[in-house]
C-alpha cells in the first residue's frame, strides 16, 4: 500500500479559494492517474475530478466544473486542486487518490474502487 501525503485545506468564506496538493513516490505518481474525491458529513464520498497520468486529460463531476482546477507538476510528484468560487456544500474531507494505469489511458475512472492508494484526507470547510 503507498500512503500518499495531502496538504492545504482549512476554512475559508464562501467565494473564496484553496489550494490543495498530494504527492506521491515518483515511481507511483509518474505512472498513475490522480484524482481527488471528497466526503461530506453524513453522506459517501464522491468522485471531483481526475486527471490523466500524461496530464492530458481531465474529468470533472458537475459540481466541481468552472469553479475547480486539476494539475499534475511530475517534476515533483505532486497534483493539485485549486478551489475557486468556493460555496458552503463544498465543505468536506478531500481525499486523493491514485491508479496505475498506462500513458494514454484516457477512461474516466469515477468509482472508489477504481483507485488502489488513497491520501490521509484534508478537511476543507466553507463558511457562509
Amino acid at each position: 500500500q503507498v500512503q500518499l501525503v495531502q496538504s492545504g485545506g482549512g476554512l475559508v468564506q464562501a467565494g473564496g479559494s484553496l489550494r490543495l496538493a498530494c504527492s506521491a513516490p515518483g515511481r507511483t505518481f509518474s505512472r498513475a492517474a490522480m484524482a481527488w474525491f471528497r466526503q461530506a458529513p453524513g453522506k459517501d464520498r464522491e468522485f471531483v475530478v481526475r486527471i490523466s497520468r500524461n496530464g492530458r486529460s481531465t474529468d470533472y463531476a458537475d459540481s466541481a466544473k468552472g469553479r475547480f482546477t486539476i494539475s499534475r507538476a511530475n517534476d515533483k510528484n505532486t497534483v493539485f486542486l485549486q478551489m475557486n468560487s468556493l460555496k458552503p456544500e463544498d465543505t468536506a474531507v478531500y481525499y486523493c487518490a491514485a491508479r496505475q494505469t498506462i500513458l494514454t489511458d484516457y477512461t474516466n475512472y469515477r468509482s472508489l474502487t477504481d483507485y488502489a492508494h488513497w491520501g490521509q484526507g484534508t478537511q476543507v470547510t466553507v463558511s457562509s
